[in-house]
């Protein structure tokens, strides 16, 4: 079977809405900041027409920082920077011995996001924002031997966001998410929704979040051929269950687990996550 260029970047993260992200800013002064790694081994891959295929064994180790700082009580400067990324491929032969795929591998630096929030509605019931986030091309397209292997898009996105926030008492909240996505390098513009809810009592935190990316526009030939993940007209609707524990009052863990309901031109794995995370 012929592999197919792709792999895939983080592709459920999002910020933790507990403590920070969502419709809420970072009081002036204040800030939350998050060690992640994320984890996906990748065997099969839903194609364009969304139906899933087996394909060669990759995988990808992202180790990055995410943090929040409130630069006023409306403004929240946020970075996610995947400062490690790793990418395989593994060797795959006959069971005469043949070669057909051999094996491959990457180590680089990911795209990097660099976003400003402002809170519209900050100390209300419902907690509106506004986010203004630019998607930085410090990743690369054609890593490894190969050179099918990539940790980023090669094009310089900008999105805009609005989210919206409350609580409901007794620890539990919902937040709610719309977005658009501006591509370059004649990658399709995206649509990007999104919801989460959970319950928190202070230490513990559990959470479900549901995330979507929608193409749209007329298709054309991007500059980046490696399509895949980090190429064009990605499309999938995301669930991700998510648990928080405090061991103090500023430092606690986290796991998560992204699936889909549905995809295409993405694999079609979970995506397994870990991260120490500071409140101050």
């Amino acid at each position: 079977m012929k592999m197919r260029k792709f792999i895939l970047y983080s592709l459920f993260f999002s910020p933790l809405l507990v403590w920070a992200g969502g419709g809420w800013t970072q009081d002036k002064g204040s800030g939350f900041y998050k060690l992640g790694q994320n984890v996906i081994i990748g065997t099969q891959y839903f194609t364009p027409d969304g139906s899933i295929e087996p394909i060669t064994t990759i995988s990808l180790y992202t180790t990055s920082i995410y943090a929040e700082y409130g630069i006023t009580d409306r403004i929240t400067g946020i970075l996610y920077f995947p400062f490690f990324v790793r990418s395989t491929l593994n060797e795959e032969r006959l069971s005469t011995g043949q070669l057909v795929t051999r094996g491959d591998a990457f180590n680089g630096l990911g795209d990097t996001d660099i976003s400003i929030k402002y809170g519209i509605t900050k100390g209300k019931q419902v907690a509106l924002s506004a986010s203004l986030t630019f998607g930085l091309p410090l990743g690369t397209t054609d890593g490894g031997e190969t050179g099918i292997l990539q940790s980023g898009d090669g094009e310089f996105n900008q999105m805009i966001s609005l989210d919206a926030g409350t609580g409901f008492g007794n620890g539990i909240y919902a937040n709610a998410n719309l977005g658009f996505n501006n591509r370059t390098k004649k990658f399709s513009n995206e649509v990007r929704y999104g919801f989460e809810s959970g319950w928190s009592n202070g230490k513990l935190t559990g959470l479900i979040r549901f995330i979507g990316i929608k193409p749209i526009g007329e298709e054309e030939a991007p500059g980046n051929v490696n399509n895949g993940v980090f190429g064009n007209r990605i499309e999938y609707l995301s669930f991700t269950p998510e648990t928080l524990y405090l061991f103090s009052d500023k430092i606690g863990v986290s796991l998560s687990v992204g699936m889909a309901f549905y995809g295409k031109r993405i694999l079609a794995n979970p995506n397994y996550g870990f991260g120490l995370f500071m409140k101050l």
